[in-house]
């Protein structure tokens, strides 16, 4: 967790609100994530603490950046954080709206690593196990990572199922060692 953290926290709970009263969840994410790529760009962030430019220029700069997909309250939004001087925790209010958005819509994304590539029926079967161990609807980020030789690490909130060789080799090699 970042310094930002806490600063976000309420933020992102007030938008959480907001999208939940307006069913609008899918739009408030695409919002913060615009917002949150927009200002982690060096040449944007360097304006923050800029002598010469201005509140209203920097909320100017980062509604022009969101084109139309700001609305009355996303423009409301940036104009609050950047008086607020919370822009730097952009990032950090979008992750944790979409916590809470996760925990609502009882969903969650598993990252699964395997030494080779995953054929879609395996996403499937473990997409559903997964599903019924967590009680959530699961959607799987899979990507291949050569170094763990075989097998596969899974990765879901709190849960880490790790069936990679390479694992299992460090702890042969560590009882061997001992």
């Amino acid at each position: 967790m970042s310094d930002n953290a806490i600063t976000a926290r309420p933020y992102a709970q007030a938008v959480f609100e907001l999208a939940k009263d307006d069913g609008r969840f899918p739009h408030w994410s695409e919002v913060l994530r615009r917002l949150a790529d927009l200002a982690g760009q060096e040449q944007v962030s360097a304006l923050f603490s800029h002598p010469k430019v201005g509140r209203d220029d920097i909320a100017g700069i980062l509604i022009a950046g969101c084109g139309d997909l700001l609305d009355d309250a996303g423009k409301n939004l940036v104009q609050l954080l950047v008086r607020n001087g919370r822009l730097v925790a952009l990032e950090d209010i979008a992750e944790q709206f979409e916590i809470l958005r996760a925990e609502e819509e009882r969903t969650i994304t598993a990252r699964v690593e395997s030494a080779l590539p995953v054929s879609d029926a395996h996403q499937q079967k473990i997409a559903q196990a997964l599903e019924k161990k967590l009680g959530r609807k699961v959607t799987l980020e899979v990507s291949a990572d050569p170094s763990l030789i075989g097998g596969a690490v899974i990765r879901a909130g709190d849960l880490v199922i790790d069936g990679s060789v390479k694992t299992r080799l460090e702890k042969l090699a560590a009882a061997v060692s001992s």
